[in-house]
Parts: C-alpha cells; structure tokens; sequence
C-alpha cells in the first residue's frame, strides 16, 4: 500500500487555506516567476554549489547571482553551506526540490495528456 502523502489535498469538500497561508505561496510563486531567480534555484536544487560556479554555469555575473541568492535565502528557498572559506548553495529543502521536479515534468507533458484527465 502507497504511503500516505503529507501534502493536504484541496477538495470540494474542504475549505481553502486561509490568506495567511495562501499569501506566503503566492510570493514564493512570484519569486520564482523571474526566470533568472529560478535558473539559479534549479542550478543548485540537488547539490550545493559555490555562487562563482552557479554564475559561470548560467552565464551571469557574480555580483547578480549573489542578489538573487540573497533573495531566496531570506524566503528559505536556498539555504547556504559554509565549507571553509567558500559558501555552497543548495535548495532548502526536499520539498523545494520536489516541487520544482515536478513543475518541470508537468510542464514537459503533452497536451493530448492533458485532454484525457477532463471531464
């Protein structure tokens, strides 16, 4: 028998979160609306990675990835690693990267998937 997931499930049945849990999500999705903030997430979603080789890798200045960094940090979707002088970041947590992986495998289904789970 599949475990039982911990995510809550939204049904008819059952009453919307309230703003104050549906406020936070809304600005982690904005946050990561930005193309260049969400590069940079999915560089480091599965292990950490100083910000000289997060920036070389996307092609951007160091000065910028540390910006954006800074920016999801404070939102705890990043968390840093210190390893002796040199900083790692690394996605905060599974959770993060678990959305992210499955963001992108709902985005790669084709659209005759989609047409079938309609009504």
């Amino acid at each position: 028998m599949p475990a039982a997931s911990t995510v809550p499930s939204i049904s008819a049945d059952s009453p919307l979160p309230s703003d104050e849990r549906v406020v936070p999500v809304a600005d982690l999705f904005r946050l990561l609306g930005d193309p260049t903030r969400l590069r940079i997430v999915l560089a480091c979603a599965n292990e950490p990675r100083p910000v000289g080789a997060i920036a070389e890798s996307l092609g951007l200045s160091q000065s910028l990835v540390s910006h954006h960094l800074r920016l999801l940090r404070a939102a705890r979707v990043v968390r840093a690693e210190r390893m002796g002088k040199q900083v790692f970041y690394v996605a905060a947590d599974r959770h993060i990267s678990g959305m992210l992986a499955d963001m992108l495998e709902h985005v790669a289904e084709p659209i005759s998937d989609l047409s079938r789970d309609e009504p």
